[in-house]
């Protein structure tokens, strides 16, 4: 029986690792915005974002304490730019914000407070397309070591509960 799970648990990983010669990954990615500081104007949102790749799929959290400011999406450059809040796309204000990113694109994020923006607190996203890739290309080493750690996890509890 042992034989038979560890079977099952290996297909589950070959199947979506790799499908038809394309690199695949399922999973969406978690970005909790300024890492362990949160939404903060603490945080240096330049440096936490150089470097990420946010896809089609993935969330964004937003933490910060409701009571003392809030998340501005804005339309453009120049609000971003300027702080300028008084046209907003949405306000987030529940000191626990998860936004799904379904569309690719740059989407912009300012705080709710003039002060903390102009000192940095802001964001802006560019979101690209779901990760699939043709022949010997393959994701990010990040995104791929991501995606295949939640895979072989999924695995071993398939084989560990025996489903």
């Amino acid at each position: 029986m042992a034989g038979v799970k560890l079977l099952v648990g290996l297909v589950v990983v070959i199947i979506s690792v790799g499908i038809g010669g394309k690199w695949v990954v399922g999973a969406e990615v978690q970005h909790v915005v300024g890492g362990d500081s949160g939404w903060h104007p603490s945080s240096d949102l330049g440096t936490w974002s150089a470097g990420r790749i946010f896809r089609v799929g993935d969330k964004i959290w937003f933490t910060y304490p409701a009571s003392q400011d809030t998340v501005v999406e804005v339309e453009s450059m120049e609000e971003y730019l300027a702080c300028d809040v008084s046209n907003p796309i949405k306000m987030y204000t529940g000191g626990l914000d998860i936004l799904t990113l379904a569309n690719d694109g740059v989407r912009y994020f300012v705080s709710g407070k003039f002060e903390s923006c102009k000192s940095g607190l802001k964001l802006h996203v560019v979101v690209t397309p779901e990760a699939v890739a043709d022949g010997p290309t393959t994701p990010s080493a990040s995104a791929q070591l991501y995606g295949l750690s939640q895979v072989m996890f999924g695995g071993l509890l398939v084989c560990y509960l025996g489903l």
